[in-house]
Parts: C-alpha cells; sequence; structure tokens
C-alpha cells in the first residue's frame, strides 16, 4: 500500500498549476478522468475487488485497458494494490484514503445525473 508517486508541495501559499503541460497534478487529474478510471475509481468505492471482480463490474473494459488504468491510479496513488502468494496469485485492490477523497465528488456528480435522468425519465 506504500507504492505511490511523491508530490513535491507547491510553494507556501500557491497551489499547483494545473495549467501547465508540466504540473504533477495535471498527470493525476489525467489518469482520474481517463475513459476507464473514473469507473475504476467508482466501482472500488464500495468494497476492495479482485481484479476479476473489477473487471466484471466494468462492462466493456478489456484486461489490458483495465491492468493500465490500475497501473496508473496505484502509481498516482488513488489505488493500493495487495498480492497474496497463491496459485495463481490472488491481487486485490482498494481505494486509498486520497483514492476515497477524489472519489467522492465523482460519485456525487454521478448521483445527480442519475436523479436528473430519473426526473427527465418521468416527465
Amino acid at each position: 500500500m506504500a507504492e505511490g508517486v511523491q508530490f513535491t508541495r507547491a510553494e507556501a501559499g500557491k497551489r499547483y498549476d494545473v495549467l501547465h503541460t508540466v504540473c504533477p497534478a495535471r498527470d493525476v487529474v489525467d489518469h482520474v478522468t481517463s475513459r476507464w478510471g473514473i469507473w475504476v475509481l467508482i466501482s472500488l468505492r464500495g468494497n476492495d475487488l479482485r481484479f476479476y471482480e473489477l473487471r466484471e463490474s466494468i462492462q466493456g473494459i478489456s484486461e489490458k485497458m483495465l491492468a493500465q488504468t490500475l497501473r496508473a491510479l496505484v502509481q498516482d496513488g488513488l489505488v493500493w494494490r495487495e498480492v497474496e502468494p497463491a496459485t495463481p496469485p490472488r491481487v486485490t485492490y482498494g481505494l486509498t484514503e486520497f483514492g476515497r477523497d477524489v472519489g467522492e465528488p465523482l460519485t456525487e456528480l454521478f448521483d445527480r445525473i442519475t436523479r436528473r435522468l430519473s426526473a427527465h425519465s418521468t416527465e
């Protein structure tokens, strides 16, 4: 669980400039908002999942894309990865504190969208 990118702190009183191409926060935003990153964070919000459980919970994602997305999110410190020695190895993924913090507004966003869609479908 200790895996993740080490970010240097912005100078006191300053924020990262996410509009600048070399901003480390920009890479994290790109990974979170990628086609599959959002769905991985939402799928893991309720509980930890093994690789195949995660793949089954996200319809349409290939194993290759799931592996790439998880690798990026683990590197960013949003998702932790635990390997249990077995044959075959059991790999479990879950949200770090940072991942839960980032995923919370995504959950709110999707809740708002689904409420609005539900309201439109009854009109």
